[in-house]
């Protein structure tokens, strides 16, 4: 399997899961952290799709960014899980999952800024 089938799986894992936690905050627990944690896994799954389709579509774009589209998904099943088992078991993924999660979020999406002012330096262009 390639890496960006790997990624856009991933995001399709997510973005399901998004879809069904928006379904259950709806239908069953009346809204609350399950339909943050659903917007919160559909928002990445989206961005994923978006850096696989910039990375699938641009030769010269950096490795780096399918290590964000993975870290993306990570971060957001990681989040999603969590919140999705605390609603409805009371249990943890693991101690601190979706701050972890959610941390991991924060970072790639730093990474991406970051990535994008240190390839315009490369090339000779203003960091803004």
């Amino acid at each position: 399997m390639r890496r960006t089938e790997l990624d856009l799986m991933l995001a399709g894992l997510v973005g399901a899961g998004g879809v069904a936690d928006a379904a259950l905050a709806q239908h069953v627990t009346g809204g609350g952290p399950l339909a943050s944690a659903a917007e919160i896994m559909m928002i990445h799954a989206a961005a994923i799709v978006g850096l696989v389709a910039f990375r699938r579509g641009d030769a010269t774009a950096p490795s780096a960014v399918g290590k964000i589209a993975l870290a993306m998904g990570l971060g957001a099943a990681i989040f999603g899980i969590d919140v999705t088992l605390l609603a409805f078991t009371g249990a943890h993924l693991f101690p601190m999952a979706a701050p972890i999660g959610g941390g991991v979020l924060i970072l790639s999406w730093l990474a991406l800024a970051v990535l994008v002012i240190v390839e315009r330096v490369k090339h000779g262009e203003p960091p803004t």
